[in-house]
């Protein structure tokens, strides 16, 4: 059997999922395409695939039996909402939506329709060295963890599109999930220290450093440097009550020769979670094709939205702020419940 897709969003994230679900996947076929830029769609659509000039037309259309949703933030929750009207799975790129409000909105209409058909895109739960990272923790060989530190690094940034909130609000959240899944926790309250400013960061406000209060007493550091120049570099390590964990250098070839030792940095998104954005999508054709979502939840993307929230309100506070999430839907599974202090 394969998956009609439809896609919705044809800039840079959409056409790299339009290969990867065109030329690198099986069981699935991108049907449909959909952008604000009509003729930009048209140059992205596989051969074949129809071009839609709304994104609730493609959503509507019987072609099309689910939705992968790569359009900009704000207009996310329209389109979910669509999608779950239409009983459609869908797979949302982050963010979720950009607001509170809307991620209960969403909440609201994915419980009344009384099954998943949300995923979020956040790879990294997807990656494999995440994943036996996750395993070692949750293993519990090394005790209960107590500190969780995670380095975002991008060489740059496009000027003029990034702004000084993007660290907060779009890069942070991927740090933010892959720490409430490696610890199984909720995060309870968010600070942020803002350091020197680089001088390679104009007028962003860049590197900051997060720290995420779990609700079981974990503290995470997150170290936020958007304007790094040497690459794209991703860390992450647990310490634990007897002993570390920690993720490995990507890629893991190590050059010797005159010069000394060295190893090669990623340049971009795109090179370092290369393998993981296909597992995500391999997991979500499985269970689109059974008209159901697995993987990160609307409870997921909700999560990081109010960590987003928070996280915006201590730049300009200089305080704990605290999280305040409603009880957490059936549909979602349970919370873990907080380790004794």
């Amino acid at each position: 059997m394969t998956l009609d897709v439809g896609v919705i969003g044809t800039g840079m994230i959409g056409q790299d999922h339009i290969r990867r679900l065109t030329t690198v996947l099986s069981g699935v076929r991108v049907v449909a395409v959909s952008d604000i830029d009509r003729d930009r769609a048209a140059r992205a659509a596989p051969d074949g695939a129809e071009v839609f000039d709304t994104a609730g037309a493609l959503i509507r259309s019987d072609r099309v039996q689910a939705v992968v949703i790569c359009s900009w933030g704000p207009a996310h929750e329209e389109q979910l909402l669509d999608c779950i009207a239409a009983g459609k799975p869908v797979f949302c790129e982050k963010p979720l939506v950009t607001s509170e409000a809307a991620a209960l909105r969403v909440i609201a209409a994915e419980v009344a329709f009384g099954r998943r058909l949300v995923q979020v895109g956040f790879m990294r739960r997807f990656d494999a060295d995440y994943r036996r990272l996750k395993a070692v923790i949750d293993g519990g060989s090394l005790g209960a963890p107590l500190m969780y530190h995670s380095v975002h690094r991008n060489a740059s940034v496009p000027e003029g599109l990034y702004t000084s909130e993007m660290p907060l609000n779009d890069t942070l959240v991927h740090d933010a999930d892959v720490a409430r899944w490696l610890l199984s926790d909720e995060i309870a309250g968010v600070e942020v220290r803002v350091p020197r400013r680089s001088a390679r960061s104009g007028a962003l406000r860049d590197p900051v450093i997060v720290l995420l209060h779990m609700s079981a007493g974990a503290i995470v550091d997150v170290e936020i440097s958007v304007n790094i120049a040497y690459g794209y570099d991703i860390r992450g390590e647990a310490s634990c009550e007897t002993g570390v964990a920690a993720l490995p250098n990507r890629p893991t070839t190590v050059i010797s020769d005159a010069h000394g030792i060295r190893q090669a940095i990623p340049v971009d998104w795109r090179e370092r979670f290369i393998e993981a954005y296909d597992q995500e999508f391999r997991e979500w054709i499985v269970a689109a094709a059974q008209g159901t979502a697995t993987g990160p939840s609307t409870w997921d993307g909700y999560a990081a939205t109010l960590t987003a929230d928070a996280a915006l309100r201590a730049v300009q506070s200089r305080a704990l702020e605290n999280l305040s999430m409603i009880e957490k839907p059936g549909l979602y599974g349970t919370s873990p419940a907080p380790a004794a202090q």
